[in-house]
């Protein structure tokens, strides 16, 4: 039976789709979330998130706070989801971070934002808000930590889904003959640096990931 290393664990309904494959499955975090003791201004009206990590900071901080005043910018359908759960009014979302930077000059520019990001956010949307006179403040509320751990075995493949969990993987680990399968091109691009056999999901989904990696096995 072939075995794939998650390196994120797994929802229930994930897990399944993966084990009814008859696929073989072993799943730990190689990263670790830490939220921080930062103050997060509430004066402002459109907040931008990039990440679900940002967002459980500033629920932590809102709560029993009035939201219909709040208008939400963010990335990804996941990160859409739980600000829609918690009763947040996404006003736009994009695919990637260039693509709501992008949305956000052609559409928002002479408005004020407060971005919630990590300490390991990418630099094209700042990059983006700055070079278009877009009026911003940045505030890390979470920091992501590697958790390396070491596996005494070798894997027929690895789902990976940030640069950061590759160098984490790395530091105990050697990636051998295994196919990485990549959420994402910034990932791939990582992936790329160690091995030749990488594949990236059609879309940045967990679930694409999964599906990557039960479609090439079961083609084997």
């Amino acid at each position: 039976m072939k075995t794939v290393l998650s390196t994120k664990m797994l929802s229930l309904p994930q897990k399944e789709l993966f084990l009814n494959s008859g696929l073989g499955l072993v799943e730990y975090d190689a990263l670790k979330i830490e939220l921080l003791d930062v103050e997060i201004p509430f004066d402002c009206q459109n907040y931008i998130f990039t990440s679900k990590n940002a967002v459980k900071a500033f629920l932590n901080q809102t709560k029993g706070l009035d939201y219909s005043k709040f208008n939400i910018f963010c990335v990804g359908g996941k990160t859409k989801a739980l600000l829609e759960e918690n009763g947040l009014k996404v006003v736009e979302i994009a695919e990637n971070a260039s693509e709501l930077a992008e949305n956000i000059i052609k559409r928002n520019q002479n408005e004020t934002f407060v971005f919630l990001c990590g300490n390991k956010r990418r630099g094209e949307l700042p990059d983006m808000l700055t070079k278009n006179n877009v009026q911003y403040k940045e505030l890390e509320v979470y920091h992501t930590n590697l958790n390396p751990k070491a596996f005494k075995r070798d894997f027929d493949g690895i789902l990976f889904f940030s640069p950061s969990g590759i160098r984490s993987f790395l530091l105990e680990n050697t990636l051998g003959n295994c196919t990485l399968f990549c959420i994402g091109e910034t990932t791939a691009t990582e992936a790329r640096k160690h091995s030749k056999n990488s594949i990236v999901a059609n879309k940045p989904t967990v679930e694409n990931v999964l599906v990557q990696a039960i479609n090439h096995f079961k083609h084997l």
